[in-house]
């Protein structure tokens, strides 16, 4: 796969802590760079925006809260079914 060079500033910090990372991980700065901005692209792409949005919904869909057992408890159902 053809690739090319670009160059970015980033603050003392963070060259410090991506140094102490590839360190740590035996990998070079420029492989963790490139994770990083892939998994970054991927999570912010629409597509997985929308499913994170949908598998939120799923989750707080599923979630009964105190009132809503308490009203659930009080209502008159009876002739519903």
């Amino acid at each position: 796969m053809k690739s090319t060079t670009s160059s970015f500033r980033i603050r003392e910090e963070l060259r410090i802590r991506l140094e102490e990372t590839a360190r740590h991980l035996k990998k070079g700065k420029n492989w963790i760079i490139i994770q990083a901005l892939e998994e970054y692209l991927h999570k912010t792409h629409p597509a997985a925006l929308a499913a994170e949005a949908r598998r939120q919904s799923v989750v707080a869909s599923a979630t009964v809260t105190e009132d809503e057992k308490f009203w659930e408890q009080q209502a008159d159902t009876r002739g519903w079914r």
